[in-house]
């Protein structure tokens, strides 16, 4: 039975999908009942981080020779998904002491990729160098669910998950994974563990929506690109009551636009560096379908203050901005780096639009990196301070 979520686009209703972390934390679960219980589920149920609860049956579970498999096959909905309808496995055994090698421990549960699934192979990513690309949400609902059935069974040893995706290499060549420096397989992903599909176009008409809301609270506005900045606006003291946050997604421009169109005085744009530091090369929509350029912009700005070759070459090879600015502090240019891109996009901004406007970046890794000239100015009118 199909997965009966919709959002809307437009005038239609779009259906809803659930992730390969959904997937991969469903199929645990069946294979550790059926490990501990000695019963093949009929169906699988899980409530996910958004807050909806996913139930499908099992394409099949399986117990042979001490260990459970048991496949879910990835419901991507109306979203056109490149694992859409692919079949995550999760295979579970019986540890005894809850130590194994190659995976990641949580209360005695190890979790790792089998054939299919990810390595990563280059620094700055969620999971080390030589894990399983099973990121981090994903972990933890694979642990919950099997923490679950564990505790449901009275079993108090350990238990080892291997998640595998059958044909998950042919389709990792769909994905930016090669460029990530993640071989071998797709990777296990998802931070609400649903896929909600929505048209561009209708995005962009939602976007302009809440912004024309958020004017009827003042001339004052927070955009972020999503969950990350909403996270850092929390704990860095910068969700002021008052100035009203919309998410922006990769709608930077267009947000910026919208935001000139309801009569906004000063804008302030809070966000991950790896979406906002394109903007210093003048890119107002951050999907990496519609361009990049994120490792170029550092080599760039990196050249200007004295790197050389090696560095260079090490920057564009870079799997992602976090392992830029590792690359920049081990040659002590972070600092000088990072400045220059702040300047560059304080300029693109100030193209953009005619009101106060300006940037704060961070990272998940290193935290507050800096803000624009025009970001220090409008935090200043704000009485806002940044812990």
């Amino acid at each position: 039975m199909a997965f009966e979520k919709y959002v809307r686009s437009g005038q239609k209703n779009l259906r809803c999908g659930y992730t390969t972390g959904t997937c991969a934390a469903l199929a645990a679960s069946g294979a550790a009942r059926f490990l501990l219980t000695g019963q093949a589920p009929s169906a699988l149920s899980l409530r996910t981080p958004k807050g909806w609860t996913v139930s499908v049956p099992p394409r099949f579970c399986v117990l042979e020779n001490g260990v459970a498999r048991c496949g879910v096959v990835k419901d991507a909905g109306d979203d056109p998904d490149v694992t859409d309808g692919c079949l995550v496995v999760a295979e579970v055994r019986k540890t005894g002491s809850g130590i194994t090698t190659g995976g990641k421990a949580d209360a005695g549960i190890m979790i790792d990729g089998g054939a299919g699934v990810g390595r990563v192979t280059k620094p700055g990513l969620q999971q080390p160098v030589g894990a399983a690309a099973i990121n981090r949400t994903p972990r933890r609902m694979i642990a919950q669910a099997v923490e679950e059935v564990r505790a449901a069974a009275g079993y108090k040893g350990g238990l080892s998950v291997t998640i595998s995706v059958p044909g998950g290499e042919q389709l990792a060549a769909r994905t930016f994974n090669p460029a990530l420096g993640i071989t071998g397989g797709i990777s296990i992903l998802g931070t609400s563990g649903i896929v909600e599909p929505m048209s561009e176009r209708a995005l962009v008409d939602a976007l302009a929506v809440e912004i024309r809301q958020a004017a009827a609270s003042g001339t004052r506005l927070l955009l972020t690109p999503g969950n990350y900045g909403l996270d850092f606006l929390r704990r860095s003291g910068l969700d002021k009551p008052g100035v009203p946050v919309v998410r922006c997604s990769n709608y930077v421009g267009d947000a910026l636009d919208c935001a000139a169109a309801e009569g906004f005085q000063s804008v302030l744009l809070v966000g991950h560096v790896g979406k906002l530091v394109k903007l210093a090369g003048g890119i107002m929509n951050t999907h990496s379908r519609q361009a990049d350029c994120r490792n170029e912009l550092f080599c760039a700005h990196a050249a200007i203050h004295g790197a050389d070759t090696s560095l260079c070459r090490s920057l564009m090879d870079a799997a992602t901005t976090d392992a830029c600015l590792a690359l920049l502090d081990a040659a002590g240019l972070r600092r000088a780096v990072t400045d220059s891109l702040l300047e560059a996009v304080q300029r693109r901004l100030e193209r953009r639009v005619s009101y106060a406007v300006g940037a704060v970046l961070f990272s998940n890794e290193y935290g507050l990196l800096g803000r624009t000239r025009g970001a220090a100015r409008i935090l200043k009118e704000w009485a806002l301070e940044i812990r």
